[in-house]
């Protein structure tokens, strides 16, 4: 069995944080280059399956979110003739920020910290006692409830195999997400998931019979 992980092209609010502000973060689109990007992904993955998994099909699976919808939309235009069908899953979406939805708490200056200076003493406590794995946004999530969520998406893969024989599964999903995927199915450390990087935008990473690959398509920076 193989799992490609497809982090979306680079979105609007990647450029431009302001935009969080006012677009709820499930409807940011991706920027004119995130469209590009994920056009040369799902070129590579044609490539790919051309070179490497002849005469079988992909299903793939995409967080609801307007921009990694909109991310399988340019891998399909490339990959067409290897996939089977495309399915959404809501466990795959990003994480959910809560009261700090749309803040900033970068550089100098935190947003968050003087519109909810109580709630944020509160998360920076959690955070510096417990660590950021654990600490859960006000009204929102951490990164511990991403993890179990992400898992619950496990049994679905695992009968698409089992119960219709596809052995290849496309996910389009977010950084945190995918770094939840990747680290609930390989078995990774808490300490692992903390160390490791967010994925470039469109990058994607194999998954083969339980095995990290790793990257296989590096993705692209901002």
């Amino acid at each position: 069995m193989r799992i490609f992980l497809v982090r979306h092209g680079i979105s609007e609010a990647n450029l431009d944080k302001s935009i969080h502000g006012n677009i709820a973060d499930h409807a940011i689109r991706l920027a004119p280059e995130g469209f590009r990007q994920a056009r040369k992904a799902g070129e590579f993955l044609a490539d790919y399956f051309k070179s490497n998994i002849k005469n079988e099909k992909a299903r793939m699976w995409v967080s609801p979110y307007k921009r990694t919808r909109e991310t399988a939309a340019e891998i399909i235009s490339k990959t067409a003739p290897y996939i089977l069908d495309v399915r959404e899953h809501i466990n795959l979406v990003e994480q959910q920020f809560g009261l700090f939805d749309g803040m900033s708490h970068e550089g100098t200056f935190n947003e968050i910290q003087l519109k909810y200076p109580n709630e944020y003493e509160h998360y920076k406590k959690c955070e510096d006692f417990e660590g950021k794995f654990w600490a859960r946004m006000p009204m929102g999530e951490s990164r511990f409830d991403v993890a179990l969520r992400v898992h619950q998406c496990f049994g679905t893969f695992h009968r698409d195999r089992e119960k219709h024989g596809i052995e290849n599964i496309i996910v389009v999903a977010h950084g945190l997400s995918n770094r939840a995927f990747l680290m609930q199915w390989c078995h990774y450390s808490v300490e692992w998931f903390e160390a490791e990087n967010n994925p470039k935008n469109c990058s994607i990473r194999l998954i083969e019979d339980n095995v990290d690959k790793g990257y296989i398509f590096e993705g692209f920076n901002k």
